[in-house]
């Protein structure tokens, strides 16, 4: 029995950064002036380049047991960390099994640094992958690399040919800003969702994530050739990237997923998001519904990760849940009741939380953590990256 909760699914936070709490704050001469800048003079030298196991670690539990307290029960997190190579994978995972959180793990391939280092990162995801198949474990793994600008076509190629060998998905985040269109335009002659359709590699099997700076004929070639999205609304903002034109990819049947791209994890916040900022870029009260942005927060994002039977009450399903607190100034009613979901709560309304059947939060507390000695670790973690 529980009056005045809702039961819902959990939540599949669908493009995560488990790492990237470690950057919140981090101090900084400026700030970056663009897309590109955050990039070469931020995210890569300040951040990734720097990351070793302890902190990669140490952020993985602190962010799971939030994750976990705000409803999430499946998480997919692609890791960048060129100088954590070999082994960051499997450190990762025996956290993540120890958190009891549902999860998808990869390693952002990429020889922006080498191209030896590009080799062990596929080869990090391809041995994860291997090692977690067949075990019936919470954790598993797909094939991941950046970019058309940090990766060969060779590369790329090779990383797709690795996913149909290992049967997985294989991610990349796609025009995130306005520089690799721009950059795929003066290098290959084509915006990148061509260039990746050029080179054979566009379908199914293909998850590209932000896919901010689309042109009309790119999203005619996700629609056509089944490419899945992931929709990460508040991060593209912090980035000033742009808004994904993600109420016209759902319209032409694109699957799209919900992710916090390690920026704000409470996913309530990230579906409040996606929820208003659709809203006033098209004027129109009517665009991005609560409803389907519930969607897209639980059964969409498993759809778009390749998940089955996970993100939806029905028979037969996984029994990954959340108890939701209903006790608000309006009654909840079958019509508004997404509404009253995605406006009106927070992390603080979860009252628990099964993954698989298992308790892991119950009267909001998440079981087995310690969030002063999760945040003391955290911190030192920061604390070590902040002064390399």
């Amino acid at each position: 029995e529980a009056p005045g909760q809702v039961l819902a699914p959990g939540f599949v936070n669908a493009h995560a950064h488990l790492y990237g709490v470690l950057a919140h704050g981090l101090p900084l001469d400026k700030a970056p002036s663009g897309f590109w800048p955050f990039l070469e003079d931020f995210w890569w030298p300040l951040v990734e380049d720097r990351l070793d196991h302890e902190m990669i670690c140490a952020a993985t539990d602190y962010v799971c047991a939030e994750m976990l307290r705000s409803g999430v029960t499946t998480v997919y997190d692609c890791l960048e960390a060129p100088h954590s190579l070999p082994g960051c994978l499997p450190a990762q995972a025996e956290v993540v099994r120890a958190r009891g959180i549902r999860a998808i793990l990869s390693f952002e391939a990429t020889e922006r640094v080498s191209r030896e280092n590009g080799q062990l990162g596929l080869r990090e995801n391809a041995d994860l992958i291997r090692s977690t198949r067949g075990s019936g474990g919470l954790v598993t793994g797909l094939m991941c690399f950046h970019t058309t600008f940090s990766c060969s076509a060779e590369f790329i190629r090779q990383a797709h040919e690795l996913g149909r060998e290992l049967d997985v998905l294989v991610h990349m985040h796609c025009s995130e800003g306005v520089h690799e269109p721009e950059y795929a335009l003066a290098q290959f002659g084509a915006r990148p969702l061509e260039y990746y359709d050029s080179l054979g590699v566009a379908g199914p099997r293909m998850l590209a994530s932000q896919c901010v700076q689309l042109s009309e004929n790119e999203i005619r070639i996700m629609a056509e050739r089944g490419v899945r999205m992931t929709h990460m609304p508040l991060s593209n903002g912090e980035v000033g990237a742009g808004i994904a034109p993600v109420p016209e990819l759902a319209a032409t049947g694109v699957t799209v997923g919900l992710g916090s791209d390690g920026y704000v994890n409470d996913f309530f916040e990230v579906m409040r998001g996606a929820f208003l900022i659709h809203k006033a870029y098209r004027q129109d009260p009517r665009v991005m519904p609560a409803g389907q942005v519930f969607h897209m927060a639980t059964e969409g994002g498993a759809r778009a990760l390749g998940l089955v039977k996970i993100g939806r009450l029905a028979p037969g399903w996984q029994a990954d849940l959340q108890l939701i607190d209903l006790d608000l100034p309006t009654p909840p009613e079958p019509h508004n009741l997404y509404d009253q979901l995605v406006l009106w709560r927070s992390h603080v309304h979860v009252r628990a939380v099964w993954v698989a059947g298992a308790l892991r939060v119950r009267d909001g507390v998440v079981l087995g953590a310690d969030f002063g000695a999760l945040r003391a670790r955290t911190q030192e973690a920061a604390k070590r990256l902040w002064s390399l």
